[in-house]
């Protein structure tokens, strides 16, 4: 366990160990959160963060939840903000609880939602942290667990630019901009393309 959270009556510690050298305060608040990423993430970007699903491979549901009878999946989603992948997170989840059940896999809350709408405070714990760098950009991830009764999640996040910790707004909207303008040039490369179609080996061009 990498990260410690304590508190008495007129304090609160908590204690990242084992995290990479440079990082921030604000990544260090995300790779601290206890599955209310989306929430520190809209209130970063002052944007909507919404959940699109990639996969999710789950065990037969031959019988409800229970830890005799528990239920397995395995699904990664992505958490957009203003049509950019901010987070891909990865996850298995364990639920031996119906009421898990019904909220997760037949109402389709997401993880962190799912702790909210049973009221209960998840069980963090904080597995590793690391950086890298992959095809130019900086990445962060973590990997960690969140855990109560009945729910058992082994989470992998992973940030694919860090430079949107601290640019923001700037960021998203340099990378909308970057992408209208490869659009841009991949029609006007096609229309020249087409131009210069009709004309072959042995023709004449008047």
């Amino acid at each position: 366990m990498i990260s410690k959270d304590s508190f008495n009556s007129n304090s609160t510690n908590v204690e990242l160990t084992c995290i990479p050298e440079d990082t921030t305060g604000l990544e260090r608040i995300m790779l601290a959160a206890q599955g209310d990423l989306q929430r520190l993430l809209s209130s970063f970007f002052a944007r909507p963060i919404f959940i699109e699903l990639i996969y999710a491979n789950g065990s037969p549901r031959l019988a409800p939840a229970s830890p005799e009878h528990p239920i397995t999946q395995s699904r990664q989603v992505h958490l957009v903000c203003a049509s950019r992948v901010v987070c891909v997170a990865t996850s298995n989840v364990t639920i031996t609880n119906p009421d898990f059940e019904r909220l997760f896999l037949d109402e389709k809350y997401p993880i962190g939602q799912t702790f909210r709408k049973m009221q209960r405070s998840a069980v963090f714990t904080l597995l590793d942290a690391q950086t890298q760098v992959v095809e130019g950009k900086r990445e962060l991830r973590r990997t960690y667990t969140l855990s109560t009764e009945g729910f058992l999640c082994e989470i992998l996040e992973v940030f694919p630019d860090r430079d949107m910790f601290t640019r923001g707004e700037a960021w998203l909207t340099e990378s909308k901009v970057d992408l209208e303008l490869e659009n841009t040039c991949a029609v006007e490369s096609q229309d020249t393309m087409s131009r210069w179609l009709p004309v072959s080996k042995g023709n004449t061009v008047h």
